[in-house]
Order: C-alpha cells, then sequence, then structure tokens
C-alpha cells in the first residue's frame, strides 16, 4: 500500500549498534525483496532519512555495482558512522539471510524433484516481484509533483524494458542529464 502521508522531521543519528539492528530486522523479516521494508525502517519508522534523501542515496545506489539494498545498507552506515556503520548494517543485513540461503538451498537440493517445492519457490517469486513492483511506486510517488523528473524516470523506463538497451549504457545517458537537471534546479 503506498503511504502519501508527509515523513515527520528527521531523528538523530542512529548508532552502530542501531544500524545493525534496523538492518537485521529487515534482512530477517523480508528475505528477498527487501527494499520496500528498508524504506518503511529508514524513513517511516526510525526517521533516519527524509523521503527525498531516501530517494536519492537509492538512485546512487542503484548506479554503482552489486545489490541496491547490499549498497543501500553500506552507505546508510557510511554516511552516519563511518566504516563501522558501513559494517554493521552490510552484517546486519547480510547474517540472517545467509543462514536462511544455505538452509533453503539444502532443502531444495534434497527435494527438487517434488511439485510442492517447485510451486512453492514459484510462489515466493511472484511474491518477490509483487514487492519490486510496489516499492517502484513508492518511490516514484513523489516524482509526480516533479513532471521535468517524472519524464526521466519514464524515459528511462521505456529505453530499458522497451527498447532493450543496455543499462549501463542508458545510465551514461541518463545519470549525467539527471544530474544537469538537478543541478540547474539548485538542489
Amino acid at each position: 500500500m503506498i503511504d502519501i502521508v508527509p515523513t515527520p522531521s528527521v531523528a538523530a543519528p542512529p548508532s552502530v549498534a542501531a544500524i545493525f539492528g534496523g538492518f537485521f530486522s529487515v534482512g530477517i523479516i523480508g528475505f528477498g525483496g527487501v527494499l520496500p521494508l528498508a524504506r518503511r525502517m529508514i524513513v517511516e519508522e526510525r526517521r533516519w532519512m527524509s523521503g527525498a534523501e531516501f530517494t536519492d542515496m537509492l538512485a546512487l545506489c542503484q548506479f554503482l555495482p552489486g545489490g541496491n539494498v547490499i549498497n543501500l545498507s553500506a552507505a546508510v552506515g557510511l554516511r552516519f558512522r563511518g566504516w563501522r556503520g558501513a559494517l554493521a548494517g552490510l552484517a546486519g543485513l547480510m547474517c540472517a539471510p545467509c543462514a536462511v540461503v544455505i538452509a533453503l538451498g539444502l532443502f531444495y537440493a534434497r527435494f527438487e524433484g517434488e511439485p510442492a517445492v517447485r510451486h512453492g519457490f514459484a510462489g515466493l517469486a511472484a511474491a518477490a516481484g509483487g514487492l519490486i513492483v510496489a516499492m517502484a511506486l513508492k518511490v516514484a510517488l513523489p516524482l509526480r509533483r516533479d513532471l521535468p523528473a517524472a519524464g526521466l524516470a519514464a524515459l528511462t523506463l521505456v529505453a530499458i524494458a522497451v527498447l532493450r538497451v543496455p543499462m549501463l549504457a542508458t545510465m551514461a545517458v541518463m545519470a549525467p542529464l539527471g544530474i544537469a537537471m538537478a543541478w540547474r534546479r539548485g538542489r
């Protein structure tokens, strides 16, 4: 469900332990589709960042190589507590899911021929896809008031999803355009 209520003011910077605990809770609860949960934890529940700050940091993390949420956990930790915060964010996010992946891998290797197991994993994939769509809508919602940024986002979507332009080539063109557009507006 998309939350259109304005975000309360940003809270005090979190401690290293709070960064670890926040990302641990995201990692253990949101296995497979943690970006919406990370946003909720960072912006809505703990108020470490505003929605706009989160979107800006997520955009940077999407541009960097690697998993978006992994990059985000390190970037949030780094922003507030330096390298210790970055390590805490990464460790918090990764320790529980790593254990779950190992257990699921062993389970799947043993029972992969069973129809119920195949159907169960297909259902998990569908749920993860739904979470990605919900997160995309939540991140895109602020763009409804910013038509140039919405246009750039739509153009990027068309280039990648419809025209199948490689992501690196698309980002090489769209990222400088987005930076220039934000720079001109004095953001």
